[in-house]
């Protein structure tokens, strides 16, 4: 009965690829197959954590685990109970992938190369005979019965191909438009409008872009008019702010400003262990200790010189003031633009490869035990196509394996 068995995923990803050699692997008698539109696989474990693929992220606690996902924390929570982060080193090191964890948490091959995660998993298409069809795109799908047909476009031997399966997994990674999600919509799925989460912030035009590719370390920054802030390493680039702190903050925000129309006020610390009394007090002892010597080449808090430079040009200090000689007005300026330097952002940009929507298939219609659609039998998900979305640093990948591993071991238990 088993050797009849089929199951067709559809996407070419990490939690698609997931789902289906997990499948292939637990009931052998299984058919896989891997659907995907483009003529690439894999194609965000490739560029991820700039080439090297940031699989996970070393935090070990479910609960502390599940604050990093600014939509969908209560459905990972549930579901890292059945496969979480040890689990996912435990899977790869299993098969030869060496991982090293980095001060900030993230887990990378010790390689620092994503083909080493990407050849671990067509291993195990190889392993497990996994059928992948490229170029092939997902037009409807309808569900008779017990069976599922599905129509595709892409072939150029013929128009359009049939083909049936009995179990689906639909894995094909966030939508960035509403009307892309209507053939799934057609199954009786409802969508959470998807929107741009993991994006940069554009400063057009403004000097401080002069600074690109200058990282400060540890920063504090505040979107004005909003609860909204991030602590964390901050890039400085050509069209505005990047790194950690802003994509953090991009993601948590993500609702909030898409309503501004992606323009607003952030007010940046640079010193993000100081409030603006404390930094005034310290600016006092200062004075004494480094009285002779120029300000500018006198930095004593360890910032980048050309950030240094740049806000003391802000704050009108001149190159050749002393610390004693500096003016209550300029080091009150000053002050401020160290604390509370404020910005106006207008835009964003978007990594288009490794570009994370928040949005997606509404949660309280999947089973966070089997990942099967509550509406539709026989019909699983897995990875970003929900409406879960997680912080830099690992987290989405995390979603990605443990949502696939769900699906793929309940569909390999219900077709034996």
């Amino acid at each position: 009965m088993s050797s009849s068995k089929k199951l067709v995923v559809i996407g070419g990803g990490a939690a698609g690829f997931f789902c289906a050699v997990n499948a292939a692997r637990l009931n052998p008698g299984l058919k896989v197959v891997i659907i995907e539109k483009t003529n690439k696989i894999l194609s965000k474990v490739k560029v991820s954590g700039g080439g090297r693929c940031n699989i996970t992220h070393a935090c070990f606690d479910i609960t502390e685990m599940s604050k990093k996902y600014p939509r969908g924390s209560n459905f990972v929570k549930k579901a890292y109970h059945q496969f979480f982060t040890t689990d996912t080193i435990k899977w790869f090191e299993d098969r030869g992938v060496k991982l090293k964890t980095e001060e900030d948490g993230r887990i990378f091959p010790v390689t620092d190369s994503s083909q080493t995660i990407i050849d671990c998993l067509l291993n195990e298409v190889n392993n497990y005979s996994v059928e992948i069809m490229m170029n092939a795109e997902v037009k409807s799908v309808v569900y008779k019965d017990s069976y599922f047909e599905l129509m595709l476009s892409g072939f150029a031997s013929e128009r359009h191909r049939l083909l049936t399966t009995d179990y689906l997994c639909i894995a094909c990674g966030g939508y960035p438009k509403s009307s892309m999600f209507e053939w799934i919509k057609e199954l009786g799925h409802s969508v959470e409008s998807p929107l741009p989460s993991l994006f940069t912030f554009n400063i057009p035009g403004h000097p401080i872009t002069k600074l690109m590719g200058i990282t400060v370390e540890n920063v504090r920054v505040k979107i004005v008019s909003s609860k909204l802030e991030q602590t964390g390493p901050l890039l400085i680039t050509h069209w505005g702010l990047s790194g950690p702190a802003i994509l953090k903050l991009s993601a948590w925000g993500a609702k909030e400003l898409s309503a501004m129309n992606y323009e607003f006020k952030i007010l940046i610390n640079w010193l993000p262990v100081f409030n603006e009394q404390q930094l005034a007090e310290r600016f006092q002892s200062l004075r004494f200790e480094l009285a002779s010597q120029k300000i500018l080449n006198k930095n004593p808090f360890g910032l980048p010189q050309r950030l240094w430079e740049y806000l003391l040009d802000r704050s009108g200090v001149s190159n050749e003031k002393r610390w004693a000689d500096i003016p209550a007005r300029e080091q009150n300026k000053f002050i401020r633009n160290l604390c509370a330097c404020e910005f106006d952002v207008k835009g964003k940009t978007t990594f288009k490869e490794e570009f994370v929507t928040a949005g997606g298939l509404k949660l309280n219609e999947i089973d966070h035990n089997s990942m099967m659609s509550k509406k539709v039998p026989n019909l699983f998900f897995a990875g970003e196509i929900m409406d879960v979305d997680g912080v830099t640093g690992g987290f989405n990948f995390q979603h990605a394996w443990t949502s696939g591993y769900i699906a793929a071991k309940n569909i390999a238990a219900q077709s034996i």
